[in-house]
């Protein structure tokens, strides 16, 4: 049921905070001036990580959330007509620098693991292809289903939750920034890994099936008949991931990446029981189950099965929505939670899942909330028709993890918890369009000198970001930078803070 809560439902330690948003919008926390009040270097290095959240509205395209893959419709959007952002000096760099410097950030860690497992996985085939390869000639179905594997668990919130808690509690104590830099950008570009595993999945399984079919006298005809329906239900559902589809037709995209997906595993299950079951040497079936379970192919179709996992955790929660404004609504949720993660919402149990930033004051909190930004058809019918309930998992994922959604929601909840963090945010008419209850969490749980407030509508303009940026690097002693915006402002600042060598992650539209 749609509604508005009073902002004094929410559970706040801190003070009235009218004043400081009266500050804030009249940009005394956004000049040299204030800038100059930060903390000196000499008292900042006593913190263990400062970081820099840059936040860029109106709401990006790509808002509307993922599905594993964290991806959905993404559309560039570029600035209003009348709030067109200060082209940056990003610097006096050469033409070649700059192409150096943009061919850098297109060749990111995505495509960089994407390269080398396709690459890898070719020069396999060939060699095997060749009879260079006596692993592939015995295990060739491993070298399929391993493939499978790895891109499903690239995509599993159960292993990435794992995988971000060993790198967090296991580095943050002792690693140097190079190493927390270099394992956050792995961290955030494993989706490389599951396309470029999923590829060569499927490229392993055509070179076994036409293996299977050059030696068709000596193969049972359910075991080719299987492995022809393997074949097509993972080439269909790769190729509905391709960014094209993914991004125009996300509907299509999710129906066939998903279903597609489960029916392929079904097969995979009976293309290997069976391709196992029968000895071709002997053209029988074996009647002994020794030989299955010695099978890694059986292994390898297990862990496979742990993509389910997540769903045994489907419930359907009540939710109260909150319309500030045409363009946002807020999702309001029973109990506090984890700060830091994802959640998938939708009105179906299995169907249009879209995952959008959690903001919570922590787990003693009586409230979690969601940002939605109205873009496309799920979040306008959050608007138009605010739900009672919505069905969601129960396992979380970090916000990292798969296609980051440019969205405040990301990036308010760590600065609500340390003293590290400040926030930037560039928006139009900002506590007008996200209300009271979200402006009203900023303003209680962040000190005015860690946050600058850029409303665009009252100053007439947009700032020239990437000098913002440098400023606050400098007087808040900050080691990374964390950009959330819409594509052009992703690409503008990302390209600003690489030239000024800023270290800083923006956000993904994961391709």
């Amino acid at each position: 049921m749609s509604s508005t809560w009073s902002h004094s439902e929410v559970s706040h330690t801190g003070g009235g905070h009218s004043q400081d948003l009266n500050d804030a919008e009249k940009g005394l926390y956004n000049n040299k001036q204030r800038l100059a009040a930060l903390p000196p270097p000499a008292d900042v290095k006593q913190k263990t990580r400062i970081h820099i959240s840059a936040l860029i509205s109106p709401m990006s395209s790509m808002h509307e959330g993922i599905t594993p893959g964290k991806s959905v419709v993404a559309i560039s959007q570029p600035f209003p007509a009348k709030q067109q952002a200060t082209k940056p000096t990003v610097s006096k760099a050469t033409s070649m620098k700059r192409r150096w410097i943009l061919f850098q950030l297109w060749f990111n860690t995505y495509r960089k693991f994407f390269t080398f497992v396709t690459m890898l996985n070719l020069t396999g085939i060939v060699m095997a292809a060749n009879g260079r390869f006596p692993y592939a000639e015995k295990h060739l179905g491993a070298l399929v289903l391993g493939n499978l594997l790895c891109a499903i668990l690239m995509r599993n919130e159960l292993f990435l939750r794992c995988l971000y808690t060993i790198a967090i509690y296991g580095l943050r104590s002792w690693a140097p920034v190079s190493i927390k830099l270099a394992v956050t950008s792995i961290l955030q570009h494993v989706g490389g890994i599951h396309s470029g595993c999923a590829i060569s999945g499927a490229s392993w399984l055509v070179y076994k099936i036409v293996n299977i079919i050059q030696d068709r006298a000596l193969q049972p005809k359910s075991v080719i008949a299987t492995g022809i329906v393997t074949n097509m239900f993972i080439i269909i559902s790769v190729l509905s991931a391709y960014p094209w589809v993914r991004n125009y037709h996300h509907n299509i995209f999710e129906r066939h990446h998903r279903f597609i997906g489960w029916l392929g595993l079904a097969a995979t299950w009976a293309f290997v029981v069976l391709g196992d079951t029968y000895d071709t040497a002997l053209g029988k079936w074996r009647s002994n189950a020794n030989s299955l379970l010695s099978a890694q192919e059986l292994w390898f179709a297990v862990f496979m099965t742990s993509v389910l996992i997540p769903w045994l955790t489907l419930r359907k929660v009540a939710v109260e929505v909150e319309i500030p404004s045409p363009k946002v609504a807020i999702l309001r949720f029973e109990r506090g939670i984890q700060q830091g993660l994802l959640g998938r919402i939708s009105r179906t149990s299995v169907m249009e899942y879209h995952a959008f930033g959690i903001i919570s004051e922590g787990r003693k909190s009586p409230y979690h909330y969601m940002i939605c930004g109205v873009q496309g058809d799920f979040t306008e019918t959050l608007v138009a028709d605010p739900p009672k309930a919505v069905w969601t998992r129960e396992l979380k994922f970090e916000e990292s993890a798969s296609v980051l959604e440019p969205e405040l929601g990301q990036r308010c909840p760590p600065a609500f918890r340390t003293q590290n963090w400040f926030l930037i945010w560039i928006g139009s008419d900002q506590e007008r369009t996200f209300g009271s209850t979200i402006t009203g969490l900023i303003h209680t749980h962040i000190e005015p000198e860690r946050m600058i407030l850029w409303d665009s509508k009252k100053r007439g303009r947009r700032p020239d970001t990437v000098q913002l940026l440098k400023d606050t690097w400098t007087s808040f002693g900050a080691e990374v930078i964390f950009i959330t915006s819409n594509m052009r402002g992703n690409d503008e600042m990302m390209e600003g803070c690489r030239a000024a060598g800023l270290h800083a992650f923006g956000t993904l539209w994961d391709f």
